[in-house]
């Protein structure tokens, strides 16, 4: 009597092999020197949550409303600061040290004259602004226009990077001047270390191909990935050009 041999069991199947895609090499480069007023997004932001909380709750308490203009003042100072002066990576880090300094040396004086304190906090305690939905608005509407009028602008002056030319598009009649993009030498500078954490800017110095001239683009957003996708491109027009 015969025997079927028992059938095997099924293999599982290999994993199909991962594969992992290359990120696409962009066609074209967007970049746009963007005026300084723009770092004051924080401060617009302020006023209008300062004013939309005045607008809705009208009948807050005196100390509250105080407290809501205080907010505003320390964020619109500070929005200043960084404004009006640039902030180095060893600035930063020296006006970091320099505050801790300060907070320290205040607390040692504080427990070394107890009698500053009562007095301290009287000047504070008489430090009262105030301000209305109305003045609250009023500031983020004029920051609010002139971003409008600035997200214009840059649509009538701006540069375009394609694997072979560097564009430049400006004026009302939509003028371009145009240089080669083919070993264009870049350099990208992070001057301020706040304006960069506010909106990832800093500033680009385009190097064109047999040209005198060179381009410096400031306050440019996301300079990072801009300056990424630049060498993508320009790192694929030189390994073309090298296969030739």
């Amino acid at each position: 009597m015969s025997t079927v041999p028992p059938t095997p069991p099924a293999q599982p199947a290999a994993p199909a092999p991962v594969v992992h895609k290359k990120d696409p090499i962009p066609q074209r480069v967007i970049l746009v020197a963007y005026p300084k007023i723009v770092f004051l997004y924080p401060t617009f932001l302020a006023a209008l949550a300062a004013g939309i909380a005045m607008a809705i709750y009208p009948q807050l308490e005196t100390n509250q409303s105080y407290l809501i203009s205080s907010i505003f003042m320390i964020v619109l100072a500070l929005n200043l600061m960084v404004f009006s002066f640039d902030f180095p990576r060893e600035t930063s880090l020296a006006l970091a040290a320099f505050v801790i300094a300060i907070v320290f040396g205040m607390m040692l004086l504080l427990r070394s004259y107890a009698l500053l304190g009562p007095w301290i906090t009287e000047v504070l305690a008489a430090y009262h602004p105030a301000a209305n939905a109305t003045f609250f608005f009023s500031i983020a509407s004029l920051l609010g226009i002139i971003y409008l009028f600035v997200l214009v602008s840059v649509q009538f002056d701006y540069w375009e990077v394609t694997p072979n030319e560097l564009l430049h598009h400006h004026g009302m009649m939509s003028d371009m001047k145009r240089f080669p993009s083919a070993n264009m030498r870049i350099d990208k500078e992070i001057n301020d270390v706040f304006e960069n954490l506010l909106l990832g800017s800093g500033r680009l110095i385009l190097h064109p191909h047999d040209e005198n001239r060179t381009i410096v683009l400031d306050n440019v957003m996301r300079i990072n990935t801009k300056e990424r996708n630049l060498m993508k491109m320009l790192g694929a027009l030189k390994v073309q050009i090298a296969g030739r």
